[in-house]
């Protein structure tokens, strides 16, 4: 019988450095989780990759100011008033509809490729802003000329992607102010010094009241 000694048995060498190794590769892995848990360098979807991406991308520059989006507001009701091409009833009726607020829209705009905006004046009704009058002024040589005039009521102008547009409401027979029965749209554009006509289109409202011709389309001064 072998006798007790006070030492322990020695442990299996193989078995030891089984230990050391399975110690070794559970620190890596605690390591690399860590790492990806923190925003480390781990493959991922988002993160400092992307953010260092872009921060190589310049910033995008604001748009410098436009000197043609620049214009001299004028008096239209003087402008218009003034203007010989503007008939009489026009000019006798554009009054103030409360204390000094004239009916009148005006609109500035790349129209004729002028030395400065070109003026779209609209004369409107107190009542029922119904349009009585549309004009375009164009600057030549210091002052403004009237290069359009539409005056069969009731008209509108208004510039569209820098061409003219013109409609004018139709009314047949028994047709009240509020309810036109259709309405011509005439679109302009500026050609050998003057407006051409370009396009035309009519819209039907559908409105079964009156059965009057058509009220015809706007003509222009020059």
């Amino acid at each position: 019988m072998r006798g007790l000694t006070g030492t322990e048995p020695s442990r299996d060498p193989a078995s030891a450095q089984a230990v050391i190794t399975a110690t070794a590769v559970l620190a890596a892995l605690a390591l690399f989780a860590a790492a990806c848990g923190t925003g480390g360098t781990g493959a991922r979807d988002e993160g400092p990759a992307h953010a260092g991406s872009a921060a190589n991308v310049p910033a995008a520059k604001a748009p410098s100011p436009n000197p043609s989006q620049t214009y001299d507001k004028v008096d239209a009701v003087a402008l218009v008033k003034a203007d010989p091409v503007v008939s009489a009833t026009v000019k006798r009726d554009l009054k103030p509809c409360a204390g000094d607020e004239y009916p009148v829209d005006v609109t500035y705009g790349d129209l004729t490729s002028g030395p400065a905006e070109d003026v779209v004046v609209n004369v409107l009704t107190c009542g029922d802003a119904v349009g009585v009058g549309a004009y375009v002024y164009r600057r030549e040589s210091g002052a403004y000329k009237n290069v359009f005039k539409a005056e069969e009521s009731p008209v509108y102008a208004e510039i569209d992607r820098g061409d003219l547009s013109v409609t004018k409401q139709v009314y047949e027979k028994g047709d009240p102010v509020s309810s036109p029965s259709g309405e011509n749209v005439i679109t302009y554009s500026w050609a050998a010094g003057r407006f051409v006509q370009e396009d035309f289109h009519h819209t039907d409202y559908g409105n079964a009241a009156g059965s009057g011709d058509a009220t015809p389309e706007p003509s222009t001064a020059n």
